[in-house]
């Protein structure tokens, strides 16, 4: 008999058989070992088990049912206990095995639903007929033929875990899918752990990029790009086939921004226009919309601003202005924190306006729309006042700044919907 290396921790569940407990517990060497036993059962784990043990765990507990037969006694003598034992233990997800050979149906069920957050692996030894030959391995145990049998229910059961997780993403919580992720990567079996850990770094890089952590977003969307493509070569979803040329695109921009050795990047304007209506139509969130919205606007004018006349408008030079607005910026636009001249919005349109630039003077044409529209924004809680903004002044603000900055839907970058 091989002895196994590599088991953090074994749930044993037994009522008799000793001879089968040794075998499983010599052969997994569990670091950690807990006896799910009724009260008849302790004194056989005792003489009969614990003598014949080769190497004894670091730590051991019971856990003890007070009725074998009963699933609610069995199943609440777990759930009260295995938790926190787990946890002193420092067991995590996926290292916990579970024997379930000597365990009446009852205990069985319930030490399943108990540990199967924890547990990547179930064993038992059977009768020779329980099992094919491909699926059992054959031992023999005090003269009688057994079958070794084992195998990890999240390799099944991570299909439904995985479209919980897609559901998640789709709905822009991405830290929520990727620690579901990264559960489901501990709990299956090693061929599909790249998988899981591919759509981890995926959420994770486009939960970086919601928070315009853009660097760190390309890497990681580089890095599950990678692995995703060989999980489609090796039998990974189908389904991915539609999600990896969007995310392929995403990258593209995210690489295009990145490496843009510009002060003023071009795409950083795109994509806070995207991150804005993302904010609407993904979480609903009117008040960090217009924000965002209203930085890209700005975003767009300094853009313009910077690769036309090579003004950065958090730091002007008077004398770059048209005439009527230099008097206007040295006697209010320096800042007293740091002794600049910053341009306002609505300043930075004016300057375009009087250089005769298109956007600036679409701007000012539209100004008398756009005016009660900024003020209602900036009356709002995220603005400077306490009114929440309206959906129909958002839609309204959108349409006029898409005028002005003449930006089409396929310009902007689109996440991507994933379906697992």
């Amino acid at each position: 008999m091989g002895v196994e290396t590599s088991t953090r921790a074994l749930l044993i569940a037994m009522t008799g058989d000793a001879p089968a407990a040794v075998y499983t517990i010599n052969r997994l060497a569990p670091e950690c070992l807990c006896f799910f036993v009724p009260e008849s059962a302790k004194a056989l784990v005792e003489s009969d088990v614990q003598p014949h043990i080769t190497r004894m765990p670091r730590k051991w507990d019971w856990v003890v049912t007070p009725d074998a037969h009963w699933f609610m006694a069995c199943h609440a003598a777990l759930a009260r206990t295995l938790p926190d034992l787990l946890r002193t233990w420092e067991i995590q997800t996926g290292e916990l095995v579970l024997d379930l050979t000597g365990a009446t149906p009852a205990m069985a069920a319930a030490a399943t639903l108990a540990a199967v957050g924890s547990t990547s692996r179930i064993v038992a030894l059977g009768p020779p007929e329980a099992a094919p030959p491909a699926e059992g391995e054959a031992v023999m145990l005090d003269g009688r033929a057994r079958a070794w049998q084992q195998g990890n229910p999240w390799d099944e059961a991570a299909a439904q875990s995985s479209r919980e997780g897609a559901e998640l993403f789709n709905r822009g919580f991405f830290g929520p899918a990727a620690s579901l992720f990264h559960q489901i990567k501990a709990r299956v079996s090693g061929g599909q752990k790249p998988l899981y850990h591919a759509l981890v770094d995926l959420a994770e890089g486009y939960g970086l990029w919601e928070r315009f952590h853009y660097r760190q977003a390309w890497d990681k969307l580089k890095i599950a790009l990678k692995t995703l493509d060989m999980a489609l070569v090796w039998g990974g979803p189908p389904s991915l086939k539609a999600v990896l040329p969007l995310v392929k695109q995403n990258a593209g921009f995210l690489e295009k921004l990145v490496l843009d050795p510009q002060e003023v990047k071009e795409a950083v304007a795109y994509d806070l226009l995207a991150h804005a209506r993302r904010r609407v139509e993904v979480d609903h969130h009117l008040e960090a919309a217009t924000v965002a919205l209203l930085r890209a606007l700005e975003a767009f004018a300094q853009l313009r601003l910077f690769k036309q006349h090579k003004i950065k408008t958090w730091d002007v030079q008077p004398e770059q202005l048209p005439e009527a607005l230099r008097e206007p910026c040295r006697t209010c636009c320096l800042s007293d924190l740091d002794g600049k001249y910053k341009l306002s919005l609505h300043d930075q349109f004016r300057a375009l306006a009087g250089m005769g630039d298109p956007m600036g003077q679409t701007y000012l044409a539209q100004w008398p729309k756009m005016k009660p529209l900024l003020d209602a924004a900036h009356q709002a809680v995220l603005g400077h006042g306490f009114e929440p903004v309206k959906p129909e002044g958002f839609q309204q603000l959108h349409e006029i700044v898409i005028k002005l900055t003449g930006v089409s839907d396929t310009s902007l970058p689109k996440f991507p919907t994933m379906n697992l």
